[in-house]
C-alpha cells in the first residue's frame, strides 16, 4: 500500500483543479447583439408579441434557473436539451413565431437554441436577448415554482 505523502496530496490536488477546470471551460458562446435568422426583442416587444396568434415562448435556461421564476406560458426547454426532436415536440410547425430567452445579456443558453432551431429549419424566430434579467428588473409579472 502506498503512504500518503504530501508530494501525493499535491499532485491529486493539481489533477482535480485540472479536472474541474476542464469541464468549466466548455466553449464560449459568442454573445451578438443580434442574430442572423431571428429578430431582437426588449421586454415591451416580447407583450406585443404576446397577442400574435400561436407565438411559443421557450426558456432555454435550466431547471434550476426556473425555479427564481419564469415568463408565464413559457415552455422549459434548457438550451442541452434543445435539437430538432424536442423543438418539434412543442412548436411542430417550423413558421410559428417562437421567442426565446434565458437570463439576461450575459447568458448563451438562448443564443445556441436559436441556432439550433434555424439549423432545424424554423423560420419565424424572436429573441429576447434581455431575458429574465431585463423582465424581473422592469418588475412584470412571473411565475414562481
Amino acid at each position: 500500500m502506498q503512504q500518503i505523502t504530501k508530494r501525493n496530496i499535491s499532485s491529486l490536488l493539481l489533477l482535480f483543479i485540472t479536472c474541474v477546470a476542464s469541464v468549466n471551460a466548455s466553449e464560449p458562446v459568442d454573445m451578438p447583439a443580434q442574430i442572423d435568422g431571428a429578430q431582437t426583442v426588449d421586454a415591451e416587444g416580447l407583450i406585443e408579441l404576446v397577442g400574435e396568434a400561436g407565438l411559443v415562448l421557450v426558456d432555454a435556461r435550466i431547471s434550476s434557473d426556473r425555479i427564481h421564476g419564469y415568463i408565464e406560458g413559457s415552455h422549459s426547454l434548457p438550451d442541452v436539451e434543445t435539437n430538432c426532436q424536442t423543438l418539434a415536440e412543442i412548436i411542430p410547425d417550423k413558421h410559428q413565431a417562437v421567442l426565446f430567452y434565458c437570463n439576461g445579456v450575459k447568458c448563451g443558453r438562448s443564443v445556441k437554441s436559436i441556432r439550433t432551431a434555424l439549423a432545424c429549419g424554423y423560420d419565424k424566430l424572436y429573441w429576447f436577448r434581455g431575458g429574465f434579467e431585463e423582465w424581473h428588473a422592469k418588475q412584470y409579472p412571473v411565475i414562481k415554482l
